[in-house]
């Protein structure tokens, strides 16, 4: 009995190994078969334009920089001027520069009309909407509508303007639609109008992708996860929080406590730099692939704090990730510990 027993187990046990291996199997042959099918890419570069907003510094000045190599003719959309002669001294002479305010439409329509001429019958191939800002980001309590109003021109309303703008051409030439949206469009850990503007683009996306599936139109989606650019500077994202604090009336100041303000300022010097990733290319590939992949995906999650943490956590029920957020006592305020006390003697009492 007993050695029926153990050759039994034994069995299981083999069996199981089998059927790890067959799932072993099947994830090899998925992303094999996968990086295979990707792997083709578009025809004749040289005739396709690519219209590129933000292209200042960060992802967009090296997407403009690796596409010119590639061949495309580059139609880079700077905010200053010396973005624009800098990249034309380090391109070649197909590359093309122009100013570009996404929240004002009399510079979108102007930009469009100089594409229109540019393009042509061809149409244009495809607009990278990566123009967008990170300030101001505070817990919402800090912020003013015209707070939220600043940032939603930018990373929400500018997105639509150019791409409305441009449609009709890159529907003439069956091209692509990049939106550049977050990992905080899937999740939303922090206050202000950050998330609010990518849950948007996100939303805008996918809309779109299902409109233009009739006019062979492909729309993609970047999240990338946290790299080292202007979003994340910590420079730059604690000089705006030094400044919502100090216009804060001192009843809201005192709801938060005298150490918030230097805690979120080493939150953002220490943690915020150690997780961004100084690898840009990461997400200048993904932007890349979504240009000149024959098929391109639908959605690209750059970075392994997207792909191993954002992106799981955006699946986990609200209380999981409220759970994990608020373990984060350096970043609550002052009346977090009197809110937790009450509760814990309200139970105890009816205990």
């Amino acid at each position: 009995m007993i050695k029926k027993t153990m050759e039994l187990r034994r069995q299981e046990s083999a069996n199981s190994a089998v059927m790890y291996l067959y799932i072993l199997a099947l994830v090899v042959f998925y992303y094999l078969y996968r990086w295979v099918r990707e792997l083709p890419r578009v025809p004749n570069k040289g005739s396709k334009y690519v219209y590129i907003t933000g292209c200042d510094s960060g992802f967009g000045s090296l997407l403009a920089r690796h596409l010119d190599k590639q061949g495309f003719r580059v139609i880079a959309a700077c905010f200053t001027e010396k973005a624009e002669e800098d990249l034309k001294k380090s391109c070649s002479s197909n590359m093309i520069t122009t100013h570009l305010d996404v929240t004002s439409k009399e510079s979108v329509v102007k930009v469009a009309a100089l594409i229109k001429d540019k393009v042509g019958e061809r149409g244009l191939w495809a607009v990278v909407n990566n123009a967008g800002v990170a300030i101001p980001s505070a817990p919402c309590d800090w912020l003013t509508i015209d707070d939220y109003k600043s940032m939603l021109d930018v990373n929400l309303n500018g997105v639509i303007a150019v791409t409305l703008s441009v449609l009709p051409l890159i529907k003439k030439a069956r091209g692509r639609v990049v939106n550049v949206a977050s990992v905080f469009g899937r999740v939303s850990v922090t206050g202000g109008p950050y998330s609010v503007s990518k849950y948007g683009v996100e939303a805008f996306n996918d809309s779109l992708r299902i409109n233009m599936v009739p006019f062979g139109v492909k729309v993609l989606c970047i999240e990338p996860g946290f790299f080292k650019t202007n979003v994340t500077d910590s420079g730059i994202l604690g000089n705006s929080v030094k400044l919502l604090w100090d216009r804060l009336p001192q009843d809201v100041k005192d709801d938060y406590g005298p150490q918030y303000l230097q805690n979120a300022l080493n939150v953002l010097k220490d943690k915020v730099n150690k997780i961004s990733d100084g690898d840009l290319m990461k997400v200048v590939s993904c932007m890349e692939h979504a240009v000149s992949a024959v098929r391109p995906r639908t959605r690209y999650s750059p970075g392994w704090d997207a792909k191993l943490f954002w992106l799981p956590l955006s699946y986990m029920p609200s209380c999981v990730t409220d759970y994990l957020m608020l373990k984060r006592p350096f970043l609550l305020p002052s009346k977090w510990n009197k809110f937790c006390f009450y509760v814990h003697c309200d139970i105890n009492s009816k205990v």
